[in-house]
């Protein structure tokens, strides 16, 4: 039992951690394999390839399937909390690399969602050592987080804008423009109009049409700066020193980037392997 309990916690620091030769060995290899299994993916939905090369694309796809699918087992093997892996963001990931090739068994055309590993790319922030940058993303999602109410009052004001002013150019274009033959097709025109995104498929005819356009294109330009100065505020105000963290993963909670002294984890309070094997 000890020995089987010692190859487990081996196999959890090649496959959860980076700190280790093997680990980080382990990771380049995977990303690798996620790279090719997605050039693979794309490559096959090529209709102009010779049917040889599809077929030999085919196999690749289902080789790096039954890889990712032996790797997801292990995965679930070595974890102290199989279920709190599974459950958890990379769990749903690695789950998500594999069942679209086993779904278009039954579905046709699902196989192409297996872009979807593309997700497991995130993992190169641990092995490349950037837990600098993925500190800095936790500020950005922090200062989201905070202002998320201030930002729905903010969209909540703009949709009541986008509806008054859908209304009002089907008031003025309704009858001598059938792009707007409706409110629902003017709110459209409002919204395209205030993204500053205008496809021009629409446009308004009469002068009000569009004077009152020339003045949501302007109001467009200083709405999109609203979201992004609310965000920034929050983001200056939640700003911190990012510590220099060990790429350690927490054999219970799975938890990254503790404290490069740490003994136990910031989170459950678990012990932390070692740095070093």
């Amino acid at each position: 039992m000890p020995n089987k309990r010692g190859a487990r916690d081996k196999l959890h620091r090649i496959m959860f951690e980076s700190n280790t030769s093997a680990g980080r060995a382990f990771d380049i290899i995977l990303i690798c394999m996620i790279v090719a299994s997605v050039l693979v993916v794309m490559l096959d939905s090529l209709s102009s390839l010779p049917a040889r090369w599809t077929r030999i694309l085919v196999v690749l796809e289902w080789g790096f399937t039954l890889l990712f699918l032996i790797e997801y087992l292990l995965r679930l093997f070595c974890a102290r909390y199989p279920l709190r892996y599974a459950t958890g963001f990379f769990g749903i990931v690695d789950f998500m690399a594999v069942l679209p090739s086993f779904m278009g068994l039954l579905v046709a055309g699902t196989s192409s969602l297996l872009v979807v590993r593309m997700l497991r790319l995130v993992r190169l922030f641990r092995v490349l050592k950037m837990t600098a940058m993925t500190e800095q993303a936790g500020i950005i999602l922090d200062a989201l987080r905070s202002s998320r109410h201030k930002i729905q009052v903010f969209l909540f004001a703009v949709l009541i804008l986008t509806i008054l002013f859908g209304a009002f150019m089907y008031l003025f274009e309704g009858e001598s423009n059938p792009g707007f033959d409706n409110i629902p097709r003017s709110v459209y025109w409002c919204i395209v109009t205030i993204t500053t995104v205008g496809y021009g498929d629409i446009s308004p005819k009469t002068p009000a049409g569009q004077f009152l356009a020339a003045i949501l294109m302007l109001m467009g330009y200083s709405i999109i700066a609203v979201p992004t100065g609310i965000v920034t505020s929050e983001w200056m105000k939640g700003r911190r020193t990012v510590l220099g963290s060990s790429h350690r993963t927490c054999p219970r909670c799975e938890r990254e980037g503790h404290d490069a002294d740490a003994v136990f984890c910031k989170s459950c309070g678990e012990r932390l392997n070692s740095r070093k094997e």
